[in-house]
């Protein structure tokens, strides 16, 4: 299965879904496993330490120092992941608005982390946009 590359129809049909609770990113030390009970949406290893991005209840409840309370939206659209632009326009679109953006591109989907304070305006950007791309 193949995904969507061409940028217009990219935007003109994402669909973007605002996922419940509010998710954060924390970090471990290389080598630390990731405490029990706890089940990042994703998990990124670096030299420096291993990225985790998980819902702040299981990051409270496992004593994890966290950073960046955002919520996750999932772009409903099935982007290539050989395509150009997509999420360039929508971070330079939320950057306009002043507002930062974690991007995490899925084999599937990309999925954005916003400022949770600022979810209603993340998703009137993105709308703007589906509209002023649909074909």
């Amino acid at each position: 299965m193949t995904g969507e590359t061409d940028l217009q129809n990219l935007l003109g049909s994402m669909s973007p879904e605002l996922l419940p609770g509010v998710y954060v990113f924390a970090t471990l030390p290389p080598g630390e496993t990731v405490p029990s009970g706890v089940e990042p949406v994703m998990i990124f290893r670096e030299k420096e330490g291993v990225t985790l991005v998980l819902p702040e209840s299981e990051a409270r409840l496992a004593g994890l120092a966290f950073a960046f309370p955002s919520r996750m939206i999932t772009l409903n659209v099935y982007s290539s992941l050989e395509a150009v632009g997509f999420l360039a326009v929508i971070a330079t679109r939320l950057a306009a608005a002043g507002m930062g953006v974690n991007p995490v591109s899925a084999y599937f989907h990309d999925h954005l982390f916003v400022p949770a304070d600022r979810t209603d305006e993340a998703m009137q950007v993105l709308m703007r946009l589906v509209r002023d791309n649909m074909a």
